[in-house]
């Protein structure tokens, strides 16, 4: 992006990975606001290394993904403006940014059904998950091997310190019938960590506009794990509330137990996350074993 930075400033938004906010004057565009995120992994800090699992990360998968993925989507996400290298040779994406605020603080149930709708539309567009670019090879696939690796690790994490072993034992047994259901479902493009979080919301103008940020570990898969995402926290009305909305954007409903499958999954995943040592953000801290096993004797498994 051939651009001129008038002024910067840390952003407010809180990611994995540094943020700025920009004010840059571009030729021929004028100023605009712009957001620059740093992608190289030496661009964490030592707490973002221990959260963030290295084997899932690629510098080149968010900007293929805004580039050439999202424009062929529904409207809401922020423009890609361009990629630079910076002065260590540390690759930077820049992205229009979003007046808006974390869907995770709005308390608004509509406009967490307007969100799940968005993500029906996308889905619904993305049907069968293209991966038609040599970059694409840089997407992760959502698929059994990958369900599979969250409980192995956590087992990993349990074995060498304090954990939640007899949960993983009992959730062992049972998994498997869980990675079965969500190969049969229809594959689509993930978000991939379609949380409230990663979800801005910007309903100041006539419409609301749905702006998913943080696309670092989009891929193929099953479409309910992003709408797993979307509902942790909420009770079974409203879950059901948007898992309706969702099948409306989508053109077809997706079954409630489809929903609690994977609901069971992102619990089983968040398990093998991070090593013990790392300390989630509070809207993260959760008894993830505790939920899991819920979800699995409601489903009867």
């Amino acid at each position: 992006m051939n651009a001129k930075v008038v002024s910067r400033r840390p952003s407010e938004y809180r990611t994995s990975f540094p943020l700025e906010e920009l004010e840059v004057e571009i030729p021929g565009q004028g100023r605009t606001e712009v957001v620059c995120k740093r992608l190289d992994w030496e661009g964490l800090d030592a707490i973002g290394r221990i959260a963030k699992p290295r084997f899932l990360h690629a510098t080149t998968r968010e900007p293929y993904v805004y580039e050439r993925l999202l424009p062929r989507g529904p409207a809401g996400p922020p423009r890609f403006l361009g990629t630079e290298e910076d002065a260590g040779g540390q690759t930077l994406l820049m992205i229009e940014r979003i007046d808006g605020r974390p869907l995770s603080e709005v308390g608004e149930r509509k406009l967490w059904e307007e969100a799940a709708g968005w993500l029906g539309r996308f889905h619904a567009t993305f049907e069968g998950a293209p991966t038609d670019s040599p970059a694409g090879d840089s997407l992760i696939e959502h698929d059994a091997g990958f369900h599979r690796f969250w409980l192995v690790r956590a087992r990993s994490f349990a074995a060498s310190g304090p954990g939640h072993g007899s949960a993983l034992d009992w959730l062992d047994v049972r998994h498997e019938q869980v990675v079965e259901a969500l190969s049969r479902m229809d594959r689509t493009l993930l978000h991939g960590e379609f949380y409230a979080s990663n979800v801005l919301i910007d309903d100041g103008g006539r419409s609301t506009r749905v702006a998913p940020v943080d696309w670092e570990l989009a891929g193929p898969g099953p479409g309910a794990l992003d709408l797993a995402a979307l509902v942790c926290g909420w009770p079974p009305s409203d879950r059901d509330a948007m898992r309706r909305a969702y099948g409306v954007g989508r053109g077809r409903e997706l079954a409630a137990r489809d929903l609690d499958l994977a609901r069971l999954q992102i619990a089983i995943q968040w398990l093998g996350w991070a090593p013990p040592e790392w300390t989630p953000p509070l809207d993260q801290r959760r008894d993830w074993a505790a939920e899991a096993i819920e979800i699995a004797e409601e489903l009867e498994l």
